[in-house]
């Protein structure tokens, strides 16, 4: 669990991007390679300490492999109740 505040945001932005890619039409393989760049440019750039990034990392590739984050919503059929 994250707990570091600088962290969730990138967790969140993370997250955010993965569903509007897949919603593009992009596929796993896509995001895998997203996710993998993003850690790459946080690594990089030193924007946060490595065990903060390696968590991220299991958070994010977790939130990634879990199939009901890019399931679409099926609308309900509205009742005709007055």
């Amino acid at each position: 669990m994250l707990q570091d505040t600088q962290t969730i945001r990138h967790y969140q932005k993370l997250t955010d991007a993965l569903v509007e890619l897949w919603n593009r039409g992009y596929r796993f393989d896509d995001l895998r390679m997203y996710l993998d760049g993003y850690l790459a440019a946080l690594r990089h750039s030193n924007a946060l300490a490595p065990y903060l990034i390696h968590r991220l990392e299991e958070d994010a590739t977790r939130y990634l492999y879990d199939t009901s984050n890019f399931e679409m919503p099926v609308p309900q059929p509205e009742s005709d109740y007055y």
